[in-house]
């Protein structure tokens, strides 16, 4: 991939962070604030990247991050360096620990044992997005591809109730449903092949 492919792609993401709740409430508010957007974006496709979890739709418009992953593979001091990059830069240190432990309950809701694969970014800009478009059609087609290819669940979730409809509508399994912190409810989904 390009630096200039990867910047766009950056781009995109953050701007598409700016639309997502859980992505306002980890961003620190206040100056600066699309700078720490773009540096959330920027670590979220490097991750990606690194992991090769990109999904880009063919028009460019629709991004995702799809990880094999499992809970044994997460590891906090691994993670370390670039977490505390986060805080820093993104989220601030007054609202790490509330994110900390809001993040401990999401995880919890995944599997505890075996691999899956975890959608931790799907975002469609606005001009791809609707029943006139295929973007996100063909998004959850490579989604499913995947995990029957792996022979894996693949799991997601939202604090957006009209997302959480299109999964149900894409063939994802409500599973479980949280009263986030924020005052929102949270919606965990899950694809079996």
């Amino acid at each position: 991939m390009t630096q200039e492919k990867k910047s766009e792609i950056i781009e995109k993401v953050s701007t598409l962070l700016q639309e997502i709740p859980s992505s306002m409430d980890v961003v620190k508010k206040g100056g600066n604030e699309e700078k720490r957007y773009k540096y959330l974006a920027t670590h979220m496709v490097n991750k990606a990247i690194k992991k090769d979890a990109l999904i880009v739709s063919e028009d460019g418009n629709g991004i995702a991050i799809l990880f094999k992953t499992s809970k044994k593979e997460e590891s906090f001091w691994k993670e370390a360096w670039a977490e505390l990059g986060l805080v820093v830069n993104v989220t601030g240190f007054k609202n790490a620990l509330k994110i900390l432990k809001t993040q401990n309950y999401i995880k919890k809701q995944r599997p505890q044992e075996g691999e899956y694969l975890y959608c931790w970014f799907w975002g469609i800009l606005k001009e791809s997005r609707g029943a006139g478009t295929q973007v996100g059609v063909k998004m959850k087609d490579e989604f499913y591809r995947r995990a029957k290819q792996y022979n894996l669940p693949l799991y997601a979730e939202t604090r957006m109730r009209k997302n959480a409809i299109v999964y149900q509508k894409f063939g994802f399994d409500l599973f479980h449903k949280w009263d986030h912190p924020s005052g929102d409810t949270m919606y965990f989904l899950r694809y079996i092949p």
